[in-house]
């Protein structure tokens, strides 16, 4: 079985890493959120952690959850009540707290996959969306416009695919703001104007998005509805 651990500690890592491979399971593992929805179609587990450096993990949870249906059991320190209903919430098959015995957490491994194994197929990964000239590749982080490709920064993607996917439907700022800056407050927000401002800018698209003043932002209407294929 195929295993991604996403833990910062690297004492934890270095203790779990060998106690599961003694165990059968084969393991990758990525010490930040970077990375994580590169490697998620090429595991059957994800072990996460939820105190990662570069985003929180409940908003990496949810990230994993739209472009996969890979298993994933969080286990974390964030042991309350609330910690857990919010993992669970966000798309976590299980949540293991810390500390805990490796055979029980090898034990919860093989029951998500038992039960994983009795559902369908998972779905392929998003394609490509289309708004007139304007190709949005959401598995591979690539953007063209009239054919040409347009070089963006991660969260300008994270930002411009969130609209183009809500096909025409409004996309609320704080949706945007929980999604990709993984909180509200007054930088983030002056953040995302910058960004939808340099979206227009780079993309040469200045309608593309548009502006619902007081609510977000949502494909303008001379480029929807957006279409995958």
């Amino acid at each position: 079985m195929r295993v991604l651990l996403v833990e910062d500690d690297d004492r934890v890592a270095g203790a779990l890493t060998p106690a599961l491979t003694r165990r059968g399971l084969t393991i990758k593992r990525l010490a930040s959120g970077a990375g994580v929805l590169d490697l998620v179609h090429e595991v059957d587990v994800v072990l996460l952690d939820l105190g990662l450096p570069d985003i929180d993990g409940i908003v990496l949870c949810r990230r994993i959850r739209a472009v996969s249906d890979v298993a994933v059991i969080v286990v974390s320190a964030r042991g309350e009540v609330d910690d857990r209903i919010q993992g669970l919430r966000s798309g976590a098959d299980d949540y293991l707290v810390k500390p805990y015995d490796v055979d029980e957490l090898v034990a919860r491994v093989e029951a998500v996959r038992r039960r994983r194994g009795e559902r369908p197929a998972a779905p392929e990964p998003p394609g490509v969306i289309r708004a007139g000239d304007v190709s949005v590749d959401i598995g591979r982080h690539e953007v063209q416009v009239d054919g040409q490709p347009v070089s963006l920064s991660r969260k300008e993607f994270q930002v411009l695919a969130l609209v183009v996917t809500a096909r025409g439907a409004v996309c609320a700022r704080d949706h945007v703001l929980n999604e990709v800056w993984g909180h509200r407050g007054p930088a983030e927000s002056r953040s995302l104007d910058v960004h939808v401002a340099t979206l227009r800018t780079k993309l040469g698209r200045p309608a593309l998005i548009e502006t619902v003043r007081g609510v977000g932002y949502r494909l303008g209407g001379a480029y929807g509805p957006a279409e995958e294929g």
